[in-house]
């Protein structure tokens, strides 16, 4: 009796890919589009979220090195009064410490979610913040230029740099939270 012929699988190929590093953020100067960028906060205050933006800011990208300003005196809520009292001493004291500002330190890049380690500066006191947000790569704009945009967010304590005012509650509780979110919606045009 013979044997059956005996089919023998063949293993699948395997195939090595090699990933090219993807860069961070693009290379080259970018800066912000402050038309269409946005910089502000988010504060849980009494039975809802407060917010605010800052009207004159400057962010710039260059060489990896991302910073960005905003003038105090800047700041937009939806009450004069307010206004003046966030500039004043007891919040940002716009007289001693007119600009508020950001440096990054580090950029890592996993798709299209970055991490951000950096240094905020409030009220003349630097503290180390890491942002999370998303990045859209650059593409052609509609004026001729090129553009990319990022969408970060960062969680910072507001007493760290001396933002101590609170106003408590009927029950005693604080009515500000300590937590504030920092959002920014940059939209990033590269210097020609």
């Amino acid at each position: 009796m013979g044997t059956p012929d005996m089919q023998t699988e063949t293993p699948p190929e395997r195939t090595t890919m090699s990933h090219a590093t993807q860069q961070a953020v693009p290379a080259g100067t970018w800066s912000a589009d402050k038309i269409h960028s946005t910089v502000g906060f988010a504060v849980p205050y009494m039975a809802g979220t407060f917010q605010g933006t800052f009207s004159d800011f400057d962010a710039r990208l260059s060489d990896e090195a991302l910073r960005g300003t905003a003038e105090v005196a800047s700041i937009e809520v939806k009450d004069p009064n307010l206004a003046t009292h966030l500039q004043s001493p007891e919040f940002f004291d716009a007289e001693r410490f007119p600009q508020l500002g950001f440096e990054a330190a580090e950029i890592s890049r996993s798709g299209d979610e970055l991490t951000i380690a950096g240094e905020l500066t409030l009220k003349g006191h630097a503290e180390p913040v890491e942002i999370r947000g998303h990045i859209n790569d650059p593409a052609p704009d509609p004026y001729g230029g090129e553009r990319f945009g990022l969408q970060l967010e960062a969680k910072v304590d507001r007493t760290k740099f001396g933002l101590n005012w609170n106003n408590p509650l009927p029950s005693g509780d604080p009515a500000l939270a300590n937590e504030v979110t920092i959002i920014v919606d940059l939209q990033l045009v590269k210097e020609t």
